[in-house]
């Protein structure tokens, strides 16, 4: 899968090459006005409007030569919902979302492969693991021209100041939970500190602990390096960390000390790296359009030690049940029969506004 375009209010890039990819590189489609995206998945953050009334979010409309639209909008409750027009065609699909609010960031995306008739609406949360999913009913392929208006902010498009940044790639692209460690992520082994990238099933790592457990996956994925994907440099010797280190903002960090003791009554809590953003020990990293990130799934969703400083591995839950979310997630390629069952985390697992008082007293 390759991404092809990304936009936000600052920057808007089309690449048919893929965004990263050099000019030597072949073209994955062919630039004629007639070429149509018949697979592929256009992907938005946005925040949920203030306002109650139906807000249009992101989408184009071209009337000539032949009448064509995409548009997706908010609606009244915090769900969201795509209109499709091609000619006489007409698509609808519509995904309402009942515990919106100001604060939360959504992340939508519509995947469609027209050989099979087969199209998706997807609503999750930002940092949460609930999924949101409707079938869409007769998609039609997109045009190139279309959609390179849509990304480039040419013609009549729609592109909201509540949406955080779009992407469209020319794969479905997965939903559920997403891998959030640089790969060269340097991960406590038997043997020493090895890139996360390089480790694979058999392998061993050092838990928090000092416990030694095997490695049985190692997830890959690229993703726009924008929103809720944007990576953060953590900074040594902050956290524990033996050097700098960048992961994804969902990635959870193991946070202790009396202030975590005093306020939760527990030893450890999870923080996604997202809240401890401040400036000096996280802030943002300056990157390209996107980011390559990896995670390691071990036996009981143990803790990782990274450059010193404890992570969560990946947490899948009992996904494994489910052979639909499985295939709809970054866990396809693997067989279902070797991917183990999680509980519940070990650590209470901050909720924003915990995280965000927490670093406000380690700051004080």
């Amino acid at each position: 899968m390759t991404w092809l375009a990304l936009a936000d209010h600052t920057d808007r890039r089309f690449s048919l090459r893929g965004l990263g990819h050099g000019k030597s590189d072949a073209p994955l489609l062919e630039d004629r006005p007639d070429t149509l995206l018949t697979r592929g998945s256009i992907v938005f953050e946005t925040q949920i409007p203030a306002d109650v009334r139906p807000q249009v979010l992101f989408g184009y409309k071209t009337p000539h030569p032949s009448r064509r639209s995409l548009v997706f909008q908010a609606i009244p409750g915090g769900g969201v919902s795509m209109v499709q027009v091609q000619d006489s065609s007409y698509t609808h699909a519509a995904i309402n979302h009942d515990n919106a609010g100001r604060s939360e960031v959504l992340r939508v995306m519509y995947a469609w492969d027209t050989t099979y008739n087969w199209g998706r609406l997807t609503l999750e949360q930002a940092g949460d693991s609930a999924i949101t999913s409707v079938a869409v009913d007769n998609p039609q392929p997109l045009k190139l021209d279309d959609l390179r208006d849509l990304m480039l902010g040419r013609g009549q498009q729609d592109f909201a100041q509540d949406v955080i940044f779009a992407a469209l790639s020319n794969d479905i692209e997965p939903v559920g939970p997403s891998p959030s460690l640089a790969p060269d992520t340097p991960i406590a082994t038997p043997w020493g500190y090895r890139a996360a990238s390089t480790l694979k099933r058999g392998d061993t790592v050092y838990t928090h602990e000092g416990d030694v457990v095997p490695v049985l996956h190692n997830v890959l994925r690229e993703v726009p390096a924008r929103g809720s994907y944007a990576p953060i440099r953590m900074r040594a010797p902050y956290f524990g960390l033996q050097e700098d280190i960048v992961i994804g903002p969902d990635q959870h960090v193991v946070i202790d000390g009396p202030e975590v003791e005093y306020l939760f009554a527990c030893e450890k809590v999870l923080t996604p790296a997202r809240h401890l953003v401040n400036g000096f020990a996280a802030r943002p990293e300056t990157t390209g359009p996107t980011a390559r990130y990896c995670q390691l799934i071990l036996p009981q969703h143990e803790t990782l030690l990274a450059a010193g400083a404890p992570l969560e591995s990946m947490y899948i839950g009992r996904m494994r049940r489910d052979q639909q979310q499985v295939v709809s997630s970054v866990l396809a390629y693997f067989d279902r029969a070797l991917l183990p069952e999680h509980a519940q985390p070990a650590h209470k697992v901050l909720k924003w506004y915990e995280a965000i008082h927490l670093a406000k007293r380690r700051a004080a």
